[in-house]
């Protein structure tokens, strides 16, 4: 099952992932911090430590938004990252971000597609996602894509939301999903739209095990699933 931001919308999936994220750009960061607590800059950092070991040269961040796990990954010091995603307008506000920090040397942002990567194969020493794998319209073609352009041996990591299932997490979570974020979306954003996507898509995306088995049906190695505060994400990493 498919979800998508707007059931009524006859636009793909894609299409209507990238006018959301156009449309919510302007308050995006302040919702994160809000909603998550500003427990997301945590996971980035989890994030960026497994893949320090590497010491990477060439970087790509898959839907990179405003660009916070670039800025995150650039503490390893690479060559160069590249942030890529489909909203222009998030982009934009990620490059007014990378400028006041003077990073403009290092990562450049750049409009795209997950699921038809404008690069060579084995371009990239490391590759991660944070919360865009969800947003795939083809996920077993985007993760092939991801595949083809990383180097052997190399690491892919996934911060992805996921399914809380201990008690009592789960149902306080289910209910801050489900009507808390939504509203705070509508009230910050006017977009209760979008931020209804979030648990829907949750609710429905592959996780643990099975993400762990999809990922090695395309042919990464060393899969690992760590789970997050109780579950509400999850770090994936394997290597190709």
């Amino acid at each position: 099952m498919q979800v998508v931001p707007n059931a009524s919308s006859s636009d793909s999936k894609k299409k209507q992932v990238e006018n959301m994220f156009d449309d919510i750009a302007p308050r995006y960061d302040l919702l994160n911090r809000i909603l998550s607590l500003r427990i997301d800059t945590l996971w980035r950092k989890r994030v960026r430590k497994l893949i320090a070991p590497h010491t990477p040269n060439k970087i790509l961040d898959i839907a990179t938004g405003t660009g916070d796990l670039a800025i995150e990954l650039s503490k390893l010091k690479p060559q160069e990252i590249i942030g890529l995603d489909l909203s222009a307008e998030m982009l934009g506000y990620g490059e007014k971000k990378i400028k006041a920090k003077k990073l403009e040397h290092m990562i450049r942002m750049q409009k795209g597609d997950s699921e038809n990567l404008p690069f060579d194969q084995n371009t990239f020493d490391a590759i991660a996602v944070s919360f865009g794998v969800r947003n795939f319209e083809n996920l077993g073609k985007g993760l092939g894509e991801i595949y083809r352009v990383l180097k052997a041996d190399k690491p892919f990591v996934i911060l992805e939301f996921s399914k809380v299932k201990s008690f009592p997490f789960k149902q306080l979570y289910a209910f801050y999903s489900r009507y808390i974020i939504p509203t705070m979306g509508k009230l910050l954003n006017q977009s209760k739209e979008a931020y209804s996507y979030l648990p829907n898509s949750v609710a429905v995306f592959p996780e643990g095990e099975e993400m762990c088995l999809i990922l090695e049906k395309i042919g990464f190695k060393k899969v690992v699933c760590k789970p997050l505060t109780f579950g509400v994400a999850s770090i994936y990493y394997c290597e190709k």
